[in-house]
């Protein structure tokens, strides 16, 4: 028997499964016995385990919230300073003329 005559005979192979490629079907299956065994590990744990594992989850989250908002805090109170200070200087982008060093330059 050819796999096509081999998969009109087999129960378990749905007829969209024809249509489609070993591989995909591969796939399908690999992915459908991965969701059962998910299934059967979460039938294996309390309601205790699953609650407080959810709760222990969030609580993460929220941790990492706070840091990353008071790191955003922080960037903006010193970009704001950074701004000040460039305001203050006049916002000129050309450099100083005068200054406490002194270059003595010969020109040819």
């Amino acid at each position: 028997m050819s796999e096509n005559e081999n998969m009109n005979h087999n129960p378990e192979v749905n007829e969209s499964e024809e249509d489609k490629s070993p591989l995909e079907t591969f796939i399908y299956h690999q992915r459908k016995a991965l969701e059962e065994a998910g299934k059967a590990l979460d039938a294996l744990l309390p309601d205790g385990f699953k609650s407080h594992g959810s709760e222990a989850g969030k609580e993460f989250v929220k941790s990492f919230k706070v840091l990353v908002d008071a790191a955003i805090t922080e960037i903006e109170k010193a970009t704001t300073r950074v701004q000040t200070v460039e305001g203050e200087e006049g916002g000129d982008d050309r450099p100083a003329t005068t200054g406490k060093t002194k270059v003595k330059v010969q020109v040819d």
